[in-house]
């Protein structure tokens, strides 16, 4: 088994959808932990801190537009990548869009387009480096700058 990938919290009503998406997700070596709903996820979210969540849309208690836009209020939370995994219509991608979704996958999937999806979200998640920026000399043809005092 590769090694881990990262940490995904998979919420969805639908036990089979959630097993199915863990399965594929811990094929690619990512740990995958499930809720049945958007309520479950936010009583788990912090003692999981995953590093993507996947949403469904439909969902009782809590659905993920309402689940995404309370994860997006709460500032340990409101940088964390979500991908709402659903069969949504034009207008719920939109009311999406308005709490910050990061990616969308229509039900039904290809589990390819999903890992490939997820791995995307978890490296835009990761912690970079910080990069050092080169210094770079003036121009051999630059003039100086000039202070005038009047």
């Amino acid at each position: 088994m590769p090694g881990v990938s990262g940490r995904v919290l998979v919420v969805d009503d639908n036990k089979v959808i959630r097993q199915l998406i863990r399965v594929n997700l811990e094929l690619e070596g990512f740990e995958v932990v499930t809720a049945a709903d958007g309520a479950e996820c936010l009583e788990i979210i912090h003692s999981v801190r995953p590093d993507v969540v996947t949403l469904d849309l439909v969902m009782p208690r809590l659905d993920g537009l309402r689940t995404a836009a309370l994860l997006r209020a709460d500032p340990r939370t409101r940088t964390l990548p979500i991908a709402m995994v659903s069969a949504c219509t034009p207008q719920e991608v939109e009311l999406a869009r308005a709490v910050r979704i990061d990616a969308f996958l229509a039900k039904p999937f290809e589990p390819t387009a999903l890992v490939t999806l997820v791995h995307g979200l978890a490296r835009r998640a990761a912690p970079q480096p910080p990069t050092r920026r080169k210094k770079h000399p003036p121009a051999d043809d630059a003039e100086p700058a000039t202070l005038t005092h009047h």
